[in-house]
């Protein structure tokens, strides 16, 4: 399963970015799928996550209430909504995938991995 991210760019601090995932090999009901990102110099960090069956999402504390992840099933594809993005989200930004109904918030749970999209937010 090839998971292909996309949607990042530079935006102004308080504004807004979708990021997409779309698998290949697999449809997005068969998988869970999470988004992390890594910023330079840190670590991989759990951001949000959308069970196999679409009914139950989780977030990172840093996110929730302004990142919403959302699934549709007809496009095959995983959305990230990012609004009121701060400096803090600048990061590259994966999707990541696992067989599982369950999601985890531990990247190394992830079997399938996306190539990651930049995010840049200036302040």
């Amino acid at each position: 399963v090839q998971l292909q991210a996309s949607g990042g760019g530079l935006v102004q601090a308080g504004g807004s970015l979708r990021l997409s995932c779309a698998p290949s090999g697999r449809t997005v009901s068969a998988i869970s799928l999470g988004w992390f990102r890594q910023a330079p110099g840190k670590e991989r960090e759990f951001v949000a996550a959308i069970s196999r069956s679409g009914t139950s999402m989780a977030y990172a504390d840093s996110v929730k209430g302004r990142f919403t992840i959302s699934r549709d099933n007809a496009k095959n594809t995983v959305y990230l909504q990012m609004n009121s993005l701060k400096p803090e989200d600048t990061a590259v930004y994966y999707c990541a995938g696992r067989p599982s109904g369950y999601y985890t918030s531990a990247p190394g749970d992830y079997d399938y991995w996306g190539q990651g999209t930049l995010v840049t937010v200036s302040s």
